[in-house]
């Protein structure tokens, strides 16, 4: 089987990671994408709602694709946040599987790697999509320093930049603005039933 490893915070999903991450399944002739969120409270800024929140909204937006599912590993009290230490986690999951990692290029220029010469060895792919603000100049400055065997198993998904993210989809709650079509309808049902970024407060 192979599997596409799509992490992140998602608070919350949006529109932009499904299309990625059904982009990546079709084009990578992945058999299935696993959304793995996680607290990263090592090296993120903590999430805005509870993981509860953020799976039940992950749940909700791929409920129609059968060819998505949720991990929850990266969610263990034990869990680092490393994608390092999360792939050994996966691998025991799945010992049978081909895993090919799915990220913007937002997230390999921005983050602060830890051992990612080691997450490049756990996988058969590591595969970028574009995102809009982010340079190829920067994206090849970060790829430029790994290993050229490791660089071997890097490839940018041929896709439109897309300007979404969760930080858009944040503010614009917190303007009091609506989101709606910038997340599936689920997600905003969701958003709007519970009350949360700041929603509550303005009801």
């Amino acid at each position: 089987m192979k599997l596409g490893i799509f992490g992140g915070t998602f608070d919350p999903i949006h529109n932009a990671h499904l299309f990625v991450a059904e982009s990546a399944r079709v084009l990578e002739g992945l058999d299935r994408v696993l959304f793995v969120p996680t607290n990263g409270r090592h090296y993120r800024v903590p999430a805005s709602v509870s993981s509860e929140d953020r799976c039940a909204m992950i749940l909700g937006a791929i409920a129609s694709n059968p060819g998505f599912a949720i991990d929850e590993s990266d969610l263990a009290d034990t869990a680092t946040g490393y994608t390092a230490d999360l792939l050994p986690r996966l691998r025991a999951k799945y010992p049978d599987a081909a895993f090919t990692f799915v990220i913007g290029a937002d997230s390999v220029v921005n983050a602060a790697w830890v051992r990612f010469d080691e997450v490049l060895e756990a996988l058969d792919r590591f595969v970028i999509a574009p995102r809009a603000g982010v340079q190829a100049d920067a994206l090849q400055r970060v790829l430029a320093v790994v290993p050229k065997p490791l660089r071997e198993r890097i490839r940018t998904l041929q896709l439109p930049e897309l300007p979404e993210s969760g930080t858009l989809v944040r503010t614009l709650l917190a303007q009091g603005r609506s989101v709606r079509y910038l997340v599936p309808d689920t997600v905003w049902n969701y958003i709007v039933a519970r009350g949360l970024y700041g929603l509550a407060q303005r009801a």
